[in-house]
């Protein structure tokens, strides 16, 4: 127990001794801001009456009341979730990009105790990072919609329960991050994975496969659909308010396996090869 705790630590130290994680908690919590600032400003002024659209529809297009706050807040998860995943994976990539990883398995030979300890440190980053969006979402958030008088529901329990699973699955994305980097050691593979995965292939794929009631059913079980589930909010839902979705609960097992997945098959595919 002694030796993972030590390894563990020794994680930590490898990425906060980087600029690396500072950089993207900086990108995560301007990019939320900005977005949850922006579409509070829209929303809660059009369902304030502050502003008229000028599209067909009227105000009826803008969220209900009661569930924008919610949506708002999402943004930490629904959007941010990339930087977790990005993390995790350089986290991990960069041991085989610098070689790190030959002085760790000499100090510590057992390589399952090596990649345990990585993947616990990224779910505390995980958590961390979604307490950070979480501040950019749920901060800047309430301020605009409270300056339209319209109720930024923090006295809720529910908008704290969201707040809470929000920064689980944040936690969980990260894990995610880790078992890819193990799965595909190269940085710059990886990096394009998920920059491609998450913003291009997993939306349209949500997307297409909300119009069948078949393909529905199993595009709630997406990566991105699951985080969402979990989350009980997301400004997807708008696009394709009749999209199945998964309870809360299930949402977060699909997401612990993804990265149980990802993980093991990292750890027998490129983890216990020998290295230089």
């Amino acid at each position: 127990m002694t030796t993972f705790i030590r390894a563990i630590n020794s994680e930590f130290a490898k990425l906060f001794t980087t600029r690396m994680w500072w950089i993207l908690s900086l990108v995560l919590f301007l990019y939320i801001a900005l977005l949850a600032g922006g579409l509070s400003w829209l929303f809660g002024g059009i369902q304030s009456g502050a502003i008229t659209p000028t599209a067909g529809g009227g105000a009826s297009a803008a969220p209900e009341l009661d569930n924008l706050p919610s949506l708002i807040y999402s943004f930490a998860s629904s959007v941010g979730y990339v930087f977790p995943v990005l993390l995790g994976a350089l986290a991990t990539t960069g041991e085989f990009r610098h070689q790190t990883l030959t002085p760790t398995f000499l100090a510590n030979p057992r390589r399952v105790n090596v990649l345990g300890a990585k993947t616990v440190s990224m779910l505390i980053v995980g958590a961390g990072l979604g307490v950070v969006g979480l501040l950019a979402s749920m901060g800047v958030g309430a301020i605009v919609l409270n300056s339209f008088d319209v109720d930024p529901a923090l006295g809720d329990l529910d908008t704290w329960a969201l707040a809470g699973r929000s920064i689980l699955a944040m936690a969980l994305w990260a894990a995610i991050g880790v078992g890819l980097g193990v799965l595909v050691p190269s940085q710059v593979a990886s990096i394009v994975i998920v920059l491609a995965f998450t913003q291009f292939v997993e939306p349209l794929l949500r997307l297409a496969s909300s119009f069948i009631e078949v393909t529905a059913n199993i595009g709630k079980f997406l990566p991105g659909a699951a985080s969402d589930a979990l989350v009980g909010a997301s400004f997807f839902t708008i696009a394709s308010p009749a999209s199945a979705v998964l309870e809360w609960w299930q949402g977060g097992l699909v997401l612990l396996a993804y990265a149980v997945v990802a993980t093991v098959a990292g750890y027998f595919t490129s983890w216990k090869k020998d290295v230089t």
